[in-house]
């Protein structure tokens, strides 16, 4: 799956494409911060943490289509997240990930089949896309944890051959 001339637009505003990010396994995440889920930020970032010098990068999306979970301006997002979880991976412009305006990026990630084969909607906060650095996209739904051992296991199968 080609991600890289996707447009994003980091929290502080800043234009960059996918392909930025792209070179080693890269986590998509649709973040909020009023959720059940939002402790999943201190087990991404160590995920981050732990990984990311052998080539994983984590990327938040936060997004405020469910519940309303995240009504935060750019901002009030950042700093929660630093204050709160220690975030240091890479945060986006708030984002929606289903319907009709939904991000590109989404549209396309949202078409790869989960663990049961389901592909479409994101259900959830928290939901995670990994993506390999030759495309392969694994899904794993919102009450799969950073530690879990499944996302763990593919995380190391998808790290650039010389940092495994």
């Amino acid at each position: 799956m080609d991600l890289n001339n996707i447009p994003l637009t980091t929290i502080d505003g800043e234009k960059t494409t996918f392909g930025d990010y792209a070179g080693g396994a890269v986590l998509v995440v649709n973040v909020a911060s009023k959720c059940g889920f939002t402790p999943q930020y201190a087990g991404l970032e160590k995920l981050y943490e732990q990984y990311g010098k052998r080539g994983l990068t984590i990327l938040g999306f936060p997004c405020n289509q469910f519940l309303s979970q995240e009504p935060g301006t750019a901002n009030d997002i950042k700093e929660f997240c630093t204050t709160t979880f220690g975030v240091t991976f890479p945060l986006f412009d708030k984002v929606k990930v289903n319907g009709k305006n939904s991000h590109p990026l989404f549209e396309k990630l949202t078409t790869v089949p989960d663990a049961r084969g389901a592909a479409g909607k994101v259900q959830w906060n928290f939901e995670k896309f990994l993506i390999a650095p030759d495309g392969e996209v694994t899904r794993f739904r919102s009450k799969v944890t950073p530690d879990a051992p499944e996302l763990i296991e593919a995380i190391e199968n998808a790290l650039p051959s010389a940092q495994r």
